[in-house]
């Protein structure tokens, strides 16, 4: 029987990824064109290839979560070990160094596409605590609630307190400075979840496997996998659609702040 407090442990685990999430979704646009100063069609086209190889690197990370065994099991390990880089590169992607426009260019790159990779290392293996914290069904239904629900409050929080904390320690005197402390907040935030997440949950399941296969030979097995090539081609399509829907939603976002300083602008919202 899982108690109240594992189950709340658990939605922990995603209302810290999706903190994380919503400022990407909503905010990151706007940081590299407002703050940062990069094109939006370069902006857009980094999103679609760090997401398009995120969509290969997921079940990478799978494959090597299922072969992990440590004293704390297959899965938890990771929300211990990886909260705190988690926090640590989600605050080097809003940060702003001085650079020409060259290297603003590949500190993005670098910067977002180990966020992505991070956020899949960290997020994979916390999917999958679900399957070996209870073998029953109906307590696992229950789970899934508690992780929608804490999702959407760490989605309410986010977007609640981002653009005020970056009004507040930065302001328009130095909006740079504003944006890196605001994510700071929610970093800290964010890496304390993980890690009660971590604590509060615990891994019961013990899968039994007669012959365990290579890394090698599942790899292999895994390109050789028409119906798993499908799913990647949906997920690609997907990911079209999102980085266009997601370019939309920012470009509206950063054009609401444009046009109070420029009212004659206003009829491009309409």
């Amino acid at each position: 029987m899982i108690t109240l407090k594992e189950k709340i442990g658990y939605g922990l685990g995603d209302m810290a990824s999706s903190m994380f999430w919503k400022l990407f979704g909503s905010y990151l646009m706007i940081f590299y064109t407002d703050v940062f100063g990069l094109p939006a069609a370069v902006v857009g086209t980094m999103f679609l290839i760090t997401r398009v190889w995120d969509s290969a690197f997921d079940p990478i990370v799978g494959v090597i979560a299922d072969r992990t065994q440590t004293r704390w099991g297959k899965f938890r390990p990771y929300l211990l070990y990886l909260a705190v880089p988690f926090a640590l590169i989600g605050i080097f992607t809003f940060t702003t160094p001085e650079l020409n426009d060259t290297g603003k260019l590949v500190y993005a790159y670098i910067t977002y596409s180990l966020m992505m990779m991070v956020y899949s290392a960290i997020n994979v293996p916390y999917a999958s605590l679900l399957g070996v914290m209870s073998p029953d069904p109906k307590e696992r239904n229950t789970l899934s609630t508690y992780r929608m629900t804490f999702a959407y409050i760490g989605s309410f929080i986010a977007l609640l307190l981002f653009m005020p904390m970056v009004n507040l320690f930065g302001g328009a005197e130095d909006e740079q400075r504003g944006w890196m402390l605001s994510v700071v907040v929610i970093a800290v935030m964010c890496a304390a979840l993980f890690y009660l997440c971590f604590a509060l949950t615990r891994e019961r399941v013990k899968p039994i496997r007669e012959v365990q296969n290579s890394l090698k030979d599942d790899l292999k097995d895994l390109l050789h996998n028409r119906p798993w090539w499908i799913l990647l081609g949906a997920g690609v399509a997907a990911i079209l659609f999102v980085t266009e829907l997601r370019f939309i939603t920012s470009s509206t976002l950063l054009w609401k702040r444009i046009t109070p300083r420029f009212p004659s602008l206003a009829f491009l919202l309409c």
